[in-house]
């Protein structure tokens, strides 16, 4: 046979893959038979119309440039006379017959120039190579890859989170430690002081370190016959509120040994805790004994107020002289005091708001909880007494804040 016998059209019908003729604007001309399977039309549906409007670009996925880089393949084809072999390209089909479905597919697209006896660019052969299949294939195995290197990555970090979840566990341990000295060093058991019994308790909050900002204080003033009893409590927990506590601890003993009255210990503290970071918002109370005269002399800033439970089992809480807490002033103004008489027998009870505060609820319901637990006990010693009013105020799933209770049978 000779070369001038053969049936080059029908050779292009049977070309394996899908192949159109078009010319340089871009208007079929001719196509195989493998394009119309391709495309799921007819000869009648592609021959003599627009490329774009055969093949749109699907408006679900405006972000594909697949119709971009064919149309400008065939433009640079058209300029240069060149073929053009193109990248791999998802390009869309739309279903014939159903309105707005569409199919992914990817296609490997080489574009030529059918030359004119004169060499200018007479039409352009767009032949299209589907390789979808093989794309969703390799994106299966590339997932697969993905997930197996995610599943490392996650198994390596959950190996570092646990290395740095040991060593915050040693790092709490040892704070925990550290605040344990503190505890003791700031916090030691009264001594005894002469003409009374005293309890002290001290309860850290729930999942809280053991040491937090809550302080107590019992000091013998000159003359033998008057003492100080202090509590206290700084905004916050751990090491640097335990610091700050301790430092005003200190300065409220030094400044109660000078003063005449509890309100000028007071504001000597408050003076002081200007200067001290993190003292800010720290509220106190100061009770002044006098065993002489059988008188308290007591002043607050900001702290719940001490409760005094008398031989008969009545309860009065000592609220007449309340400041705010320190530092909460923006001029300076002497804290006011008040007095009130005791005999013998009687009970003082000073104590940090972890006692009696609970969230959602008023204070007043505290202080009556308080009031009826010290009239039904009033007659145990202090150390039993402390344990029993701990046990009746003190919820079920423990504190959530940290809790200094002082009692003193006067």
């Amino acid at each position: 046979m000779n070369v001038t016998d053969v049936d080059y059209r029908a050779v292009f019908q049977v070309l394996p893959g899908p192949a159109a003729l078009l010319t340089t604007d871009l208007v079929y001309v001719d196509v195989n038979e493998a394009l119309l399977a391709l495309a799921g039309l007819t000869r009648d549906h592609i021959i003599g119309r627009y490329l774009f409007d055969v093949f749109p670009q699907n408006p679900d996925a405006p972000d594909a440039t697949g119709m971009r880089n064919l149309a400008a393949s065939l433009h640079r084809v058209t300029a240069t006379a060149e073929s053009d072999i193109m990248a791999l390209q998802r390009y869309d089909v739309r279903q014939f017959g159903r309105q707005g479905v569409w199919q992914e597919r990817y296609w490997s697209t080489v574009n030529a120039p059918v030359l004119a006896p004169d060499n200018s660019v007479a039409l352009l052969l767009n032949r299209i190579e589907e390789v979808t299949e093989i794309v969703k294939a390799d994106h299966k195995l590339i997932d697969g890859k993905r997930a197996q290197i995610l599943r490392a990555e996650l198994s390596s970090r959950a190996r570092e989170l646990q290395q740095v979840n040991r060593r915050l566990r040693t790092a709490h341990a040892r704070e925990h430690e550290v605040a344990l000295h503190l505890q003791k060093a700031m916090l030691p058991e009264p001594r005894h002081l002469s003409h009374h019994d005293v309890a002290v308790r001290y309860r850290p909050s729930v999942g809280a370190l053991s040491v937090c900002g809550d302080w107590y204080d019992l000091v013998e003033l000159p003359g033998g016959d008057r003492m100080a009893v202090c509590v206290g409590d700084v905004v916050g927990h751990g090491l640097h509120a335990a610091g700050v506590m301790g430092q005003l601890r200190s300065a409220l003993s030094a400044a109660s040994h000078v003063a005449d009255s509890p309100a000028e210990a007071l504001d000597a503290l408050g003076l002081y805790a200007r200067s001290v970071e993190g003292a800010e918002s720290t509220t106190a109370a100061s009770v002044f004994v006098d065993r002489l005269h059988r008188t308290l002399a007591y002043s607050s800033a900001g702290h719940p107020p001490p409760a005094l439970c008398r031989p008969d089992g009545s309860v009065v809480f000592l609220d007449e002289a309340t400041d705010p807490p320190l530092g909460a002033r923006i001029e300076h103004v002497p804290p006011p005091v008040a007095h009130m008489s005791y005999s013998d027998g009687c009970v003082l009870v000073l104590y940090t708001d972890g006692l009696v505060e609970r969230r959602g609820e008023d204070i007043d319901a505290g202080l009556t909880r308080l009031a009826t637990s010290l009239t039904k006990h009033h007659s145990l010693g202090p150390d039993s007494l402390a344990d029993v009013l701990l046990a009746d105020l003190v919820p079920p799933r423990g504190l959530t804040d940290d809790t200094v209770l002082v009692i003193v049978r006067l």
